[in-house]
């Protein structure tokens, strides 16, 4: 525990931005399932509906550089919009 008043303080911002961080990345990892599940059953337009809102998110929890950094934002978006072209490709083999 503490003992003065600013280590007090930074303590408190710390626990703060701790859980504004945890509900990022949580919110983030629900959408990311979601995603997946509709891929998995081939539903592209609503995986790039959802796509969108977790760009913005991603983006702007960079921005800030709290949860993660641009090139872990640059890569999570990579690899679920290579997820999201997957589909496209196996429903042109199908025909």
């Amino acid at each position: 525990m503490p003992n003065k008043k600013s280590a007090i303080k930074d303590l408190r911002k710390a626990t703060k931005k701790t859980a504004r961080n945890q509900q990022i990345k949580r919110r983030l990892k629900e959408l990311i399932k979601k995603v997946d599940k509709l891929v998995d059953t081939s539903q592209k337009e609503e995986a790039t509906k959802l796509y969108d809102k977790i760009q913005k998110i991603v983006d702007k929890a960079s921005k800030r550089d709290n949860p993660f950094k641009t090139g872990k934002a640059d890569r999570i978006k990579s690899r679920i919009a290579k997820r999201i072209n997957k589909i496209e490709k196996s429903d042109t083999d199908k025909k």
